[in-house]
């Protein structure tokens, strides 16, 4: 069977698509690749500055593409609710949310609201941007919610609910892991509302779906944050990685191959899902427990202050 790559990618024309994190990497790459195919890109991003330049790339690779920029940090629910706001102003219907933006072993700090960093900017920021804007998702027949993890999801066996925000103790790779698995649990929570939703029951094809990807092993600016050990055998090993193009390419097969089933998870076919071409791929055990994510929704919930007021009326079985 022939790999699947960006020339597999439907015409976009006419879509509207939303990426955070666009201004470099692995986010970078996959709003090239939408552009390219006649999407209206909005590139959702906390340094406006780096999203001029990443705009300018991608009209330099595609002349006459239609890219928007929208400031987001997603440290801050003051900055998330400003952003869905202005984007709910601008866009009546968004057919792609995807979620890339993301923090990886970071020292220990809080997000602007006092979560910590990586469980708050990976999965509670993206949580809170997509229940703000889910209303303009499910106003698009096919319209897709896509969340990046990573294969890092399986550093963690569980939620840690009894200590969320690591107050008792920090671990840079086990609250990466834990957040990680929080985006898994997520789509996989999400697409069970969206199944269940009386609003979406409409032929396959035309729901709203959700879905995960993760890039294996590519060289993006987010080992910035590495121990140094760890930092400089990454660095003797970065030869190895495959290319933010290609790591973008299972995110791409997620929010635009027809044959997508809700609730999929792609990452590289490669040995130990590291690089390659897109395929579906399987996750852990843990991120297939459903009581942890039905308790990680209603967690997540409490703490950012958003609901989901259009799923309001799933079965709860």
């Amino acid at each position: 069977m022939p790999h699947w790559t960006t020339a597999n990618i439907p015409d976009q024309t006419g879509r509207t698509a939303v990426v955070t994190g666009a201004n470099t990497g692995l986010g970078l790459e996959t709003a090239k690749a939408l552009a390219a195919k006649g999407a209206h890109v909005v590139l959702a991003v906390r340094n406006l500055e780096k999203g001029k330049d990443a705009v300018r790339q991608i009209e330099l690779t595609s002349p006459g593409a239609r890219v928007a920029l929208q400031e987001l940090d997603l440290t801050s629910l003051d900055s998330i609710h400003a952003a869905a706001d202005a984007l709910r102003a601008n866009h009546p219907s968004i057919d792609l949310l995807i979620n890339n933006a993301g923090v990886m072993f970071t020292p220990k700090s809080t997000t602007k609201d006092g979560f910590e960093l990586q469980f708050g900017t990976n999965h509670l920021g993206h949580f809170a941007l997509t229940g703000l804007l889910l209303d303009r998702l499910l106003a698009v027949p096919g319209s897709r919610v896509v969340t990046v993890s990573s294969i890092g999801h399986r550093f963690a066996r569980g939620i840690r609910f009894d200590d969320l925000q690591w107050d008792l103790g920090y671990s840079r790779v086990g609250a990466y892991g834990q957040a990680k698995l929080a985006n898994l649990m997520f789509i996989y929570e999400l697409q069970r509302r969206l199944q269940s939703n009386r609003s979406s029951r409409a032929q396959p094809g035309t729901r709203t779906i959700a879905a995960a990807a993760h890039p294996g092993g590519s060289r993006t600016e987010l080992t910035r944050n590495l121990p140094p050990l760890v930092g400089a055998v990454t660095k003797l090993a970065e030869p190895l990685f495959q290319s933010a193009a290609m790591g973008a390419l299972p995110t791409l097969r997620a929010a635009t191959d027809p044959g997508v089933l809700g609730g999929q998870y792609f990452g590289p076919d490669g040995l130990g899902e590291q690089r390659g071409y897109p395929k579906v791929v399987a996750s852990s055990a843990a991120s297939h427990d459903t009581a942890a994510q039905r308790r990680l929704w209603t967690v997540s919930e409490e703490l950012t202050g958003v609901s989901y007021p259009s799923l309001q009326d799933i079965t709860t079985a």
